[in-house]
């Protein structure tokens, strides 16, 4: 037997007590699903169909599309701002269990759905800004709001290189990459900050960058049996002062 719905204002004829979401993809209209099989019952587990249904003497409301059953005179929407809010509860519900899922995220961007704060591993304790900004006095990193959710991000052109936010940083999101003679740090693949690397006068090798140094200069009290205007990385700092110490022990 079969009854006349309408879908989006279209008429149509289709069969009664079928699955709505299976007229929907049967006449051509897509409605988002992850949980549906045209050979098993609906379980309705997903709840990325919704669509709002409206029937005569009853209040229209958004219902899932893969239990509700066809029956004369049902008139139903598949696109609506009720709708989209339904369907993107539905998914960020999803992506609590599955975060990194690939099939989740295209399908949200398919449909236009929100998916909330994406997992980025930020805490948000708020070491790497305090540190930049009470011990290394560079102040280059800021708490801001981004669509109603915090995030630390780079304040330009303040960042010296020392890469302090990335050493204190308890879960190892800020990352340091030294490459071909250049540091960058960054955020979730935002850039805090990028600088050319020094080379050490003892050894040759690249470790620091001219602000981070110059910022040291300034800030701290030089060797006492280092020349200041030398540049050393740690190690050989360190080497080399010993060095001359032991030697002025012998004499």
């Amino acid at each position: 037997m079969n009854v006349t719905i309408s879908i989006d204002g279209e008429k149509y004829e289709v069969e009664k007590g079928k699955s709505l979401l299976s007229v929907l993809k049967s006449v051509g209209v897509r409605v988002p699903s992850l949980c549906h099989h045209p050979a098993l019952h609906p379980s309705g587990v997903c709840k990325l169909c919704a669509v709002e249904i409206s029937e005569k003497g009853k209040p229209t409301g958004v219902r899932l599309a893969c239990t509700t059953l066809t029956r004369n005179a049902l008139s139903v929407v598949t696109q609506s701002p009720q709708i989209t809010a339904a369907r993107s509860k539905a998914i960020q519900s999803l992506l609590k269990m599955a975060p990194q899922s690939d099939v989740l995220l295209k399908l949200a961007n398919e449909y236009g759905l929100e998916t909330g704060a994406k997992p980025d591993g930020c805490i948000r304790c708020r070491l790497c800004i305090n540190v930049c900004k009470e011990v290394v006095g560079a102040n280059a990193l800021e708490m801001v709001k981004r669509n109603g959710q915090n995030f630390v991000v780079p304040i330009e052109g303040r960042c010296i290189g020392g890469a302090t936010c990335a050493n204190i940083c308890p879960t190892g999101v800020i990352k340091v990459e030294d490459r071909d003679n250049v540091r960058t740090i960054s955020i979730r693949g935002e850039i805090i900050g990028k600088h050319p690397l020094e080379r050490c006068e003892g050894c040759g090798r690249y470790f620091e960058t001219p602000g981070f140094l110059k910022h040291m200069e300034n800030h701290i009290t030089p060797h006492p049996v280092l020349k200041t205007h030398h540049r050393y990385c740690p190690a050989c700092a360190k080497l080399y002062s010993d060095r001359i110490l032991s030697f002025r022990t012998l004499k």
